[in-house]
């Protein structure tokens, strides 16, 4: 039994709000949209286009690093990195309320309408970038790389991101695979999903304190807890507050502040240059945790801005573009325009193409997109059932 007295039985998280009225704890309608969370998304990209342009150690604006071009905006800007950690939360939450209401057919394909169409540009594009136009920030890439990066499964392949900032892509890749098995075999419900936000990040977290490298590269131990704490906000969203569920996050927010406690200080060193305690990072994870859970869980949930929804729009294709050709441009603008008109300069440029990639690219080719891709493992699914079927053998009476 949950605190609030409703019985915790398994129910698949794909079924109805009335078919599962007794594991809810209110039948309250809510807005189609979390607008709310698309500023918050928005406002991550930002934070981490800022890090990557003024904090991260490059050259690229005629001083020896970033932070020396930018002395009091890096001090901030150098905790913008931050802005992934808020991805992976986020897409805790969100992957659920995708896979609510869907067979696993239709959660692949809105998965490969939604990632594929503007990932596909961005390669091309940074792709030519560092191939041809860039070289010596390509460092070898080529035409092997490329292509293998068209697919997201490059790493699988062990070949090089055409992009450093790919490497989240992945991160994510692995999680919805993890999802998309537990639709298959019928375990994403609330018990299998308390279940995985439990024994996932502790076993993350066992891996970790071991020093078992492998283990804990394999189970994402840093990340585990982030998307775990998206994934039990969305219960308390979808199915009410229990004293189980707010346990179940409190132990996901301490792990992953545990984790970033020790990744945030030492990327600050390493990346920046900057020392700065586990603490601030701490603060921070709850905070990140905290924002989601009030836009949320609050009557904030309720707000509908439609221009959110359109920055929220542009987080993904900002962050597939922002990083080389931002840098690109950066190089090549400042001995020309200087650095304060150069930066927004940059931004405005990234954020613009943003726009338009998702203007005619992603919304013309998502729905398709996603649309092929369901028939075709619909019909791949139905000619392997018949195969079963005609080749299992009729038993006599």
């Amino acid at each position: 039994m949950s605190s609030n007295g409703t019985a915790l039985v398994d129910v698949p998280v794909t079924t109805t709000r009335s078919q599962s009225a007794e594991t809810t704890a209110s039948s309250a309608p809510r807005p189609p949209r979390l607008a709310l969370l698309d500023g918050l998304r928005f406002a991550a990209a930002a934070l981490v286009v800022l890090f990557h342009y003024t904090a991260w150690h490059h050259g690229f604006w005629g001083t020896a690093e970033a932070k020396d071009a930018w002395p009091v905006l890096s001090k901030v800007s150098v905790y913008g990195n931050m802005g992934v950690q808020l991805f992976f939360i986020i897409s805790g939450f969100v992957i659920l309320l995708s896979a609510y209401g869907k067979g696993a057919g239709r959660f692949v394909g809105s998965r490969v309408g939604r990632l594929y169409p503007a990932y596909w540009f961005a390669v091309l594009a940074t792709g030519f970038l560092v191939i041809v136009m860039w070289p010596q920030m390509g460092s070898g890439l080529g035409a092997k790389e490329l292509l293998a990066n068209l697919t997201m499964f490059h790493p699988l392949m062990e070949l090089r991101h055409i992009d450093g900032v790919y490497w989240t892509l992945w991160v994510e890749m692995r999680f919805y695979v993890l999802i998309l098995v537990l639709m298959i075999l019928r375990l994403l419900t609330i018990r299998g999903m308390t279940i995985l936000a439990v024994v996932w990040p502790v076993l993350g977290l066992a891996a970790g304190l071991m020093n078992r490298e492998t283990a804990a590269q394999n189970l994402m131990s840093e990340y585990a807890p982030l998307f775990c704490g998206g994934i039990m906000l969305f219960m308390i969203y979808r199915f009410g507050h229990s004293v189980l569920r707010w346990s179940v996050l409190a132990l996901n927010v301490g792990i992953a502040a545990y984790f970033t406690g020790l990744k945030g200080p030492a990327e600050a060193l390493e990346l920046v240059g900057y020392v700065i305690p586990a603490w601030h990072y701490w603060v921070i994870v709850v905070g990140l945790f905290a924002a989601v859970a009030l836009l949320s869980l609050t009557r904030l949930g309720n707000v509908q801005w439609k221009f959110l929804g359109i920055l929220g729009a542009l987080t993904y294709p900002v962050y597939l573009l922002h990083q080389i050709w931002g840098w690109w441009m950066i190089d090549h603008f400042t001995p020309v325009l200087g650095q304060y008109v150069t930066l927004p300069l940059v931004m405005g440029i990234v954020f613009s193409v943003a726009f338009l990639v998702n203007r005619f690219i992603e919304r013309p080719l998502a729905k398709p997109l996603a649309a092929a891709t369901s028939r075709g493992l619909g019909y791949l699914g139905g000619r392997l059932a018949l195969k079963k079927k005609i080749e299992t053998p009729v038993r006599g009476r």
